[in-house]
């Protein structure tokens, strides 16, 4: 499976070890940056990474800022891309179950690394219901 991660200046310490994390795991992961924790502009890092998804490159990515609201946001403007915020074990699931969300958004002000793993190792083992949720995922792309 590969995956795409990358964050902002607030994001890079818990982008770093989710990355190592994915990767004991062995995922294929690619970071998009940031690579510090010097101050940065989300923006630079999550339009690449969104238009790599909306390409199909990867498989599932993780957004990583303060409060995961502005990767988030950037995320979604990308045809065919689900983006949700995951602060919790049951948003994740929710995400990828009735969404099918294809990035969590983390907020790395709100969680810590032990629930940042959970969270993502559920988001990435949980699979979508589809039936009456497909029909309306259907209705989120209006291109």
């Amino acid at each position: 499976m590969k995956i795409a991660i990358a964050s902002d200046h607030a994001g890079y310490a818990l982008k770093t070890v989710l990355r190592d994390y994915l990767k004991s795991k062995g995922y294929e992961v690619y970071d998009f940056g940031a690579s510090s924790c010097e101050s940065v502009d989300y923006p630079d890092y999550a339009h690449p990474l969104a238009a790599a998804m909306s390409e199909n490159r990867f498989d599932f990515g993780v957004l990583v800022c303060h409060s995961g609201n502005g990767v988030n946001m950037v995320a979604n403007r990308y045809h065919g891309v689900r983006s949700a915020i995951c602060w919790n074990l049951e948003t994740a699931r929710l995400a990828r179950a009735h969404n099918n969300a294809c990035i969590c958004s983390l907020p790395a002000h709100f969680i810590d690394e032990k629930q940042a793993k959970e969270i993502l190792n559920l988001f990435l083992s949980t699979d979508f219901e589809g039936g009456r949720h497909q029909r309306r995922t259907d209705k989120i792309d209006r291109r």
